[in-house]
């Protein structure tokens, strides 16, 4: 079992230092002038090449891709990202304002997800392949298909404009959440959904339940013991993606719902092309994604501890 989680840090650590020197090479490349978006984001008047010049060297433009590297990346190892190239506050205090927004909204689309999901598999597992079921897989299938962006455009539309029940746009109350989260959590819902189904009908379907039925184990303990266990293992696999669902979601209804929060962060950050916000944002993504994939990897391990034995 240690080998195994040593195996998966180092695998995480990797994952990290990929991440933070691909996330580089992209910015260092972009087309156009940064040191001319920074400057006109910074100063927003006419430039001279002088001021351009200026903030070429102040940002570390004007040096080697790998020399600008090293020196973004050393002191990232303790989690300093700097300061802003356009603003030149510390990275840390914008970042944690934007992430306070988020949490919200990524626990609230995670918890409706959760919620829906559970429910509509109880539901269509009841019964396999009869109305409730069929229905069931359609509403996940629809789910699928619609983009987080329209389906996000026809709650505002419904609950915003023609019933005025919820608020559309901004953070100030706990509601104005609602609905964002509500976007987030059907698509959680709808993937969520025929996982959990699955894993519940493949659980059932095992060969050694009937002969613990005939001991006369209880239906309430078979479903604890032996059907619940054995239908988590999917869910739990596919929970890190379902993550990477989250965060990507988050920038997008972020910007469609006007949330101050960390998609509309990375949104303004990447206009100006300020390099260590953008970062930063990057960084911080990969390293709770890959964290809470360390996570679940270990809680796979200890569901079922054969995986650990054959990674080892």
């Amino acid at each position: 079992m240690i080998k195994s989680l040593t195996g998966l840090v180092l695998r995480a650590v990797v994952v990290l230092f990929g991440t933070a020197l691909a996330t580089f090479t992209l910015l260092w490349n972009a087309p156009g002038d940064p040191a001319q978006a920074i400057a006109m984001a910074r100063f927003d008047a006419l430039l001279t090449e002088d001021v351009i010049n200026q903030v070429r060297e102040e940002t570390g433009l004007n040096t080697n891709f790998w020399s600008a590297f090293m020196a973004w990346v050393g002191p990232l190892l303790t989690l300093d990202f700097g300061r802003s190239s356009v603003t030149g506050r510390e990275v840390w205090p914008d970042l944690l304002t934007a992430i306070r927004y988020m949490i919200p909204l990524a626990l609230g689309g995670l918890v409706i997800g959760l919620a829906i999901s559970l429910s509509l598999a109880i539901i269509a597992t009841n019964r396999p392949g009869g109305l409730l079921d069929r229905f069931a897989v359609a509403v996940a299938s629809l789910g699928t298909a619609i983009p987080a962006y329209w389906l996000g455009l026809l709650l505002i539309l419904l609950f915003a404009v023609h019933l005025a029940w919820l608020p559309a746009m901004g953070a100030r109350t706990p509601s104005h959440v609602i609905l964002p989260a509500l976007t987030l959590g059907l698509g959680v819902a709808a993937s969520l959904t025929r996982i959990i189904r699955s894993g519940i009908l493949e659980a059932r379907g095992q060969q050694f339940l009937p002969a613990i039925r005939r001991r006369g184990v209880s239906k309430k303990e078979i479903s604890r013991d032996h059907i619940a266990p054995h239908a988590a293992i999917p869910v739990v696999t596919v929970f890190g993606l379902e993550l990477a669902f989250l965060l990507e979601g988050v920038v997008m209804v972020e910007v469609i719902f006007g949330r101050p929060g960390l998609g509309t962060f990375l949104v303004a950050a990447i206009e100006a092309r300020d390099f260590p916000q953008v970062q930063a944002v990057v960084v911080l993504t990969a390293l709770i994604f890959v964290t809470v994939n360390l996570i679940i990897d270990v809680i796979y391990r200890v569901i079922d501890p054969r995986i650990g034995e054959s990674n080892a």
